[in-house]
């Protein structure tokens, strides 16, 4: 029976627990994207909590983009030496960490795009955000496969254990593989086999920069949940190929902001029944590939997920909102307290300024 404190490898990566936290965004990194002593204690609090391994929030890759209001960067090669300091901490205490290489695309306020480059697979307003990115040319294409590898071989050169392409959410890739957002005509659209193609090439041109042996993950939607969205076949196509061309793990998601009410990232949960929203995705390409599957989304309870592992292809459990909630849930799972993670998945974590628990911001607020 496998146990969620097994300590198993894949890619020559050990694990001393099958709990991966989910990326996440943490919102207090500097202006241009540098390690602040807020996101230090963050990942260092995570570490301590006993997690197995933790992928960071998305990490932009190039700054002709805006950046999102302190969200992280590996855009040139000032951010290796902090970078360093922050895994050696995480490193003391027997955990992984993965740095989540994205491109946002259309994905940003408006107010905060001036005189930065806007990209999508076509000029397509983003249904949520309101913002019409220009349609990327087959050089600024080109441009952001090579800022992706670049940002790579930074993260390999920093000692971060891996990587993982962030191709889910609505984000830049998750756009090129979403029909709605993809009307190009050439190459890059149409089949599936087309607006992946982003994808594909993206993973090579990292891994001939990092190398054959060096762990790399991806991060997919299972379906968009939205009209004319990419579908969970389409999704396993992908996955499929990947496969072949040598990821080591997918994590399995889905939706976005353009997704239908309550079948985005981020659902609520009022009942057992509603947890573990993407695992039947995450079971059904368990059983398709031959890499290890993790499944992300309201996971809660520590003999469902239990179960989950046993019952189904999936190795690995990722978590983001408990987290949050309670950076050391998965010591106290293993101390022996088995009760559910004290999440209620309210969603008023996410905000601007840094993303909080309710509950922990109400502990900070409390007179002494």
């Amino acid at each position: 029976m496998k146990s969620l404190f097994d300590q198993t490898e894949f890619a020559g990566l050990k694990l001393k627990n099958r709990f991966i936290r989910s990326a996440t965004y943490d919102g207090v990194a500097d202006e241009g994207g540098h390690v602040t002593e807020e996101l230090f204690q963050i990942y260092e609090n995570l570490a301590k909590g006993g997690v197995g391994t933790i992928i960071t929030g998305l990490t932009a890759v190039t700054d002709r983009e805006q950046l999102s209001p302190g969200q992280m960067g590996i855009y040139d090669d000032s951010f290796i030496t902090e970078y360093k300091r922050l895994i050696n901490v995480i490193h003391q205490h027997d955990t992984n960490i993965i740095v989540q290489l994205a491109s946002l695309g259309s994905q940003n306020s408006p107010s905060e795009t001036t005189g930065k480059v806007v990209w999508g697979p076509s000029a397509v307003e983003d249904s949520n955000y309101k913002v019409t990115p220009q349609e990327m040319t087959l050089e600024d294409i080109s441009f952001l496969q090579t800022a992706f590898a670049d940002a790579a071989l930074r993260a390999q050169k920093a000692g971060f254990d891996g990587i993982q392409l962030h191709a889910a959410h609505g984000y830049l890739l998750s756009k090129f593989l979403t029909p709605y957002y993809n009307r190009r005509t050439d190459n890059y659209g149409g089949t599936i086999e087309n607006r992946a193609r982003m994808i594909f090439e993206t993973y090579q041109a990292i891994r001939e920069k990092v190398g054959p042996t060096y762990p790399i993950l991806i991060k997919i939607n299972s379906d968009d949940f939205m009209d004319d969205g990419m579908s969970f076949e389409e999704c396993k196509y992908v996955c499929q190929k990947l496969t072949a061309l040598g990821i080591n793990a997918v994590e399995i998601s889905g939706g976005s902001p353009s997704s239908r009410l309550n079948e985005g990232v981020v659902r609520g949960i009022k009942a057992p029944e509603q947890e573990e929203y993407f695992k039947r995705y995450a079971a059904e390409i368990g059983q398709e590939i031959h890499v290890p599957v993790i499944a992300v989304g309201g996971n809660r309870e520590f003999t469902s997920i239990t179960k989950l592992i046993n019952e189904l292809p999936i190795e690995y459990i990722a978590l983001s909102r408990p987290l949050i909630c309670e950076s050391d849930l998965i010591k106290r799972w293993q101390d022996g307290d088995m009760k559910s993670a004290k999440c209620v998945s309210c969603n008023k974590c996410f905000r601007r300024g840094g993303t909080l628990c309710i509950f922990n911001r109400r502990k900070q607020s409390a007179p002494q």
